[in-house]
């Protein structure tokens, strides 16, 4: 004999309104900095034309401290986020599924807005790992879910904006006169103060111990990183080691550095290091979300352009040694080129650069992201205009 399926009963108090509500707007603020921090980073990776030769190198730690930002918030927002579905399922199970055209365009929202968040996140966590264990472009599909993100919680925002406001402050409670939806009880009340209480912890510690890659006060709490920004070759992590890249012990006996313009040269390393020298403190910031403050030796990249004929300020192609892995070739805008900070460098703390430090020579500019700062260069080329 088959019964009818009847929906659970769900008795907990705090699958509400205002619990929902409460919990959604410490989400919305961490997925807004999340989106925000993000867009950062992929303008200043892929700029388009009109910011092109505008990208700013001030302060030198802008990016450090924004994409620092960007992997703490999306950090933060797991917890949140699983709070916040545990708030809100019970209304999986509402009967009818759908009351009408604006219920299902909820419904819809819901969707998209639960599912690509749970994937940008997971896709996230694991990036902080390098792990990819999927087949497509990590950074653009990315990108592109940031944008999905960001239009279904708008739709969601939109439908839901009666009942948000309705329960965005806090309900007096209910007299012994006042009819029950005039407040709420003092019970109700007390343990949404007690699970409010509870996420604060997780989310404190989950950022406690992960945000010390990033934050250098915070750096002897670093446990559940991937990274700690004084684990490393001369006191600076490695993401991809000389091995990695392809490198060879014959290559780098054989490296030159040529730089093409009017006048275009090639140089030795002794011939490179016998040019004018020039110091920098400078973070290398990677988008894995680890940044560490090092002090850089070389020779200005402008000096060079200048030496080859090229004009102040002309866009660069910089071609690296590596034979495997991504970003072989990147290209620098005029904004870092022009800098007085922006160096060709040999030396890193004190010493000579290590082979997985991009030795002979590497890039490193103000505000970049660490994926750009090229190691192993071996050629500089004007990027026609």
């Amino acid at each position: 004999m088959r019964l009818p399926l009847r929906p659970p009963v769900f008795s907990g108090s705090l699958h509400d309104a205002r619990t929902a509500t409460v919990v959604g707007r410490l989400l919305g603020l961490a997925v807004l900095v999340c989106f925000l921090t993000g867009l950062v980073s992929h303008l200043l990776q892929e700029p388009p034309a009109w910011l092109a030769g505008q990208l700013p190198t001030r302060p030198v730690s802008g990016y450090r401290f924004t994409q620092g930002l960007h992997v703490i918030s999306g950090t933060a927002a797991v917890p949140l986020l699983l709070v916040k579905l545990w708030t809100v399922y019970p209304r999986l199970f509402v009967r009818p599924a759908l009351r009408g055209a604006v219920h299902a365009l909820e419904r819809l929202s819901i969707a998209v807005l639960v599912g690509a968040t749970l994937l940008e996140l997971f896709m996230g966590l694991l990036n902080t790992t390098q792990w990819y264990p999927w087949p497509f472009d990590f950074r653009s599909v990315h990108y592109a879910l940031a944008w999905l993100i960001v239009g279904a919680l708008l739709v969601h925002l939109a439908v839901k904006a009666p009942e948000i406001a309705a329960h965005w402050h806090r309900r007096p409670a209910a007299g012994p006169d006042a009819p029950a939806e005039a407040g709420e009880p003092p019970l109700v009340r007390a343990d949404r103060r007690s699970l409010l209480i509870g996420l604060g912890a997780a989310v404190g510690t989950v950022t406690a111990v992960t945000a010390g890659q990033s934050v250098t006060p915070l750096a002897a709490l670093d446990l559940l990183a991937p990274r700690h920004p004084d684990a490393g070759p001369q006191g600076l992590p490695v993401n991809r080691t000389a091995r990695a890249a392809g490198i060879t012990p014959h290559a780098l006996r054989t490296w030159r550095l040529a730089v093409t313009g009017p006048t275009g040269f090639e140089l030795t390393l002794d011939q490179l290091r016998a040019l004018p020298q020039h110091s920098a403190t400078l973070p290398i910031a990677c988008v894995e979300g680890w940044s560490k403050s090092a002090h850089w030796e070389g020779v200005r990249i402008k000096d060079l352009l200048a030496r080859a004929g090229l004009p102040d300020g002309a866009r660069l192609r910089v071609v690296s040694m590596q034979t495997h892995g991504g970003y072989r070739v990147t290209e620098m805008e005029r904004a870092y080129t022009r800098d007085d900070l922006t160096l060709l460098a040999l030396r890193l703390n004190g010493a000579v650069l290590s082979p997985d430090h991009g030795y002979p020579a590497r890039v490193i500019a103000p505000d970049r992201p660490g994926v750009l700062q090229t190691k192993w260069v071996t050629r500089l080329e004007v990027v026609p205009e």
